[in-house]
């Protein structure tokens, strides 16, 4: 699910008051990292994740790789954090209710000539 940019604000603004849940470091992004990020996407559909200095990889290669590992969609990055979401079935009537986009009207009038 492509998110638009109305959602992607909606989930951003959410992100500003998350804490770290998930810090990649010096290794590259391994199975237990993706596993971390599952059970946390899991639990809480919107996670931020920080990428320490010494790594190998960019905040963006790495929330590219792990979004991509993950399934998850990429919602922010910012200097050395950056922000995932996923819909999770688990979590019922506690998830998040993202803004739906509007449908376009197609063209319903009929002209005539007169």
């Amino acid at each position: 699910m492509e998110l638009t940019s109305k959602q992607r604000a909606q989930l951003r603004g959410m992100a500003n008051t998350l804490e770290v849940i998930l810090t990649i470091g010096k290794g590259d992004i391994t199975d237990n990292v993706v596993e971390s990020a599952n059970d946390a996407l899991e639990a809480h559909e919107l996670i931020k994740c920080k990428v320490l200095e010494n790594s190998m990889l960019s905040a963006r290669e790495a929330c590219e790789e792990l979004a991509k590992r993950a399934h998850a969609e990429p919602v922010q990055v910012i200097g050395n954090k950056f922000v995932l979401y996923r819909h999770s079935r688990k979590l019922g009537e506690k998830c998040i209710n993202l803004v739906q986009p509007k449908q376009r009207k197609t063209a319903g009038r009929k002209y005539e000539n007169n």
